[in-house]
């Protein structure tokens, strides 16, 4: 069990103190599942709850493994003789159960601060609006060659899951603000924000500082022989920080700046230094494209080079790094037409960076469920790069109205065959059809991932 930090709450040493105590887990997703094979395995007795319906395979793993669990409900006289409930990111902390289990002074944990009572492993923790899920897949990539590490979090196999039958020495996490939320004690050794720009708003009253605040939980139990990376020339990190300092040594990364401890961009080679221990990666070979990916490298290899890893692996692993799924993936080239997913662009700064990407003129898919979005940064490469636009979504009417007089061409449909269709149509060669929906998926698709493929699918079907 890792050291104890003397600062925790009330709420997190009764957990602590719970030995075999009841977990109730609301939510039987990924999650929630890992975290109940966690907690039966160290002797709690559990009980998994989920308001919806559990997939079949989760279903089949609590059966065999003799967990209690009910779906399309929650069963309040269980919930709440829970000692620890841990809650899924997916439900808000606002909804009245929730409120019910803390009138009843009942801890409410996030897997992530669940499962790290479990691991004795070096955390690296990476969170941001953006470029988290690329910069944590980069950063395990620059560390498994040497290190034994685990890639889990807002990713893949639930850290819960990975403590309990993988046990690595190591852990790189994913991790969403949702997850942040629960946090109490939880403490990274290296902790990355990427940037923070408005996102979830609809989850934080419509507040941008309380989902700032949120982000920065990944820092708050850290202390001086802790690191915080982050991005120098993001403004909201840089002026919170400002108002609301941390404990942690700080180790900034720019594209526009000298960094004297930490990362900067300079003649196409970042230069990376940490104690007067200085690194330097040429980037004329760097497997990722755009600005925005030579900010997560930086981040990914201040990491690696915090953790010891040899400068030749680094470099290696740079140049052969692919990317992830869904984020500015080249699916096909049909008749000279480029067709470029990234579903996981989810709000309006992911699109942005993929929209200044683009190098050609550019038929654009956008479109789902808006979380309150500000499309006004767009404007200039809609003006420059896009000669169309094809609206996917259940309620098109603000594209519609935001758009409309920007471009010659613009349509909306609820099918992503049909999309495909009508850009198939209006792209010429030369040009890209870029899936970039800077809105969530949930009014036409199960996720980002369903939305990805399904473009993918539709491409590979012309």
């Amino acid at each position: 069990m890792r050291e104890e930090l003397s600062h925790k709450s009330n709420q997190l040493s009764s957990f602590e103190g719970v030995v075999g105590g009841s977990l109730v887990v609301l939510g039987g997703g990924e999650s929630g599942v890992g975290t109940a094979l966690l907690g039966k395995a160290r002797g709690y007795e559990v009980f998994v709850s989920d308001k919806g319906k559990i997939k079949e395979s989760y279903k089949n793993v609590l059966i065999h493994n003799e967990i209690e669990w009910e779906e399309g409900q929650h069963t309040e006289s269980k919930i709440l003789n829970a000692d620890v409930v841990m809650k899924s990111p997916g439900i808000p902390g606002t909804v009245s159960l929730i409120d019910t289990i803390r009138k009843h002074n009942i801890p409410i944990v996030s897997e992530i601060e669940f499962a790290s009572k479990f691991t004795a492993a070096t955390i690296v923790g990476i969170t941001g609006s953006n470029g988290k899920t690329t910069t944590a897949t980069l950063t395990h990539h620059l560390l498994k060659d040497e290190l034994n590490v685990g890639l889990a979090g807002n990713i893949g196999e639930s850290f819960a899951n990975q403590v309990l039958e993988k046990n690595f020495e190591n852990y790189v996490l994913e991790i969403s603000s949702f997850q942040l939320d629960d946090i109490v004690g939880f403490k990274p050794r290296i902790a990355v924000i990427t940037n923070i720009t408005p996102d979830h708003l609809d989850r934080y009253n419509y507040q941008f500082e309380n989902y700032i605040r949120a982000k920065f939980k990944i820092a708050k139990n850290q202390t001086a022989d802790d690191y915080l990376i982050y991005d120098a020339d993001d403004e909201v990190i840089v002026n919170h920080l400002k108002t609301n300092p941390v404990q942690s040594t700080l180790l900034p990364f720019s594209l526009k700046k000298t960094i004297e401890n930490g990362a900067y961009f300079k003649n196409n080679e970042l230069i990376i230094t940490i104690d007067n221990n200085k690194i330097i990666m040429p980037t004329k070979n760097l497997a990722l494209e755009g600005k925005h990916n030579i900010k997560n490298a930086m981040a990914a290899t201040t990491v690696a080079h915090l953790l010891k890893i040899r400068k030749q692996t680094i470099r290696e692993s740079l140049e052969n790094f692919q990317g992830v799924e869904h984020r500015l993936e080249q699916v096909l080239k049909i008749n000279k037409v480029q067709y470029i997913n990234d579903s996981k662009a989810t709000n309006v700064n992911a699109t942005y960076y993929a929209l200044e990407s683009m190098d050609a003129p550019t038929v654009w898919i956008v479109g789902g469920v808006d979380k309150g979005n500000d499309y006004r940064e767009l404007f200039p490469f809609v003006n420059e790069k896009v000669k169309a636009i094809i609206c996917l979504g259940v309620d098109n009417q603000k594209l519609m109205d935001t758009f409309g007089n920007m471009v010659d061409v613009i349509v909306e449909t609820q099918y992503m065959s049909e999309a495909v269709k009508i850009a198939y149509k209006v792209a010429e060669a030369g040009d890209n059809v870029l899936l970039s929906p800077a809105c969530a998926s949930f009014d036409l698709f199960e996720n980002y991932e369903d939305r990805g493929r399904q473009f993918k699918d539709a491409v590979r079907n012309l």
